[in-house]
């Protein structure tokens, strides 16, 4: 082979490994920074994929605090809540300040980590804006898997007399 070639092949070996490299380390890094988003119902059922969160696990998870449910620790920041979707309801654990739009009854999306099947170990929690705002992610999966009233004729004639 000429000394040439032999050259040049070698400096393209090189540059298509080099780019290689660079795009598995760029997608190893992006994996790691990526949070799946999961309504309570899919944590715990898993999703229609079949796929469930690990143990470990960076997450976010969207839903309603269930009311009743807000217990915070008289000695520290540390406040725990259950959210549920149209399912189960799932633990939230946070240890900090919530926002002041944070009330039960309403929708939030918290970001964490999975300690167990039910039961999130939150770094941030936010809250919807106004009574008409829920995260696109809860809105999206609530109206997914809310099944709408079915009225027998009974109740649909007397609903109309």
């Amino acid at each position: 082979m000429n000394p040439r070639r032999k050259r040049r092949l070698t400096v393209v070996v090189a540059l298509l490994a080099g780019l290689g490299v660079t795009v598995g380390l760029i997608l190893y890094a992006m994996n790691q920074n990526m949070d799946l988003f999961y309504t309570p119902t899919e944590l715990v059922q898993g999703k229609s994929d079949g796929t469930k969160p690990e143990v470990g696990q960076r997450l976010r998870i969207g839903g309603m605090v269930v009311k009743g449910s807000v217990s915070r620790d008289p000695n520290s920041l540390q406040v725990s809540f259950r959210v549920a979707d149209v399912g189960p309801e799932v633990t939230v654990r946070y240890d900090g300040i919530l926002p002041d739009l944070f009330r039960e009854g309403q929708g939030i999306v918290a970001q964490g980590v999975l300690v167990d099947a039910t039961t999130v170990e939150a770094h941030e929690v936010l809250a919807k804006h106004d009574e008409e705002y829920m995260p696109p992610e809860v809105a999206e999966a609530m109206q997914k898997n809310h099944k709408p009233l079915e009225y027998t004729d009974q109740q649909k004639q007397g609903s109309v007399q």
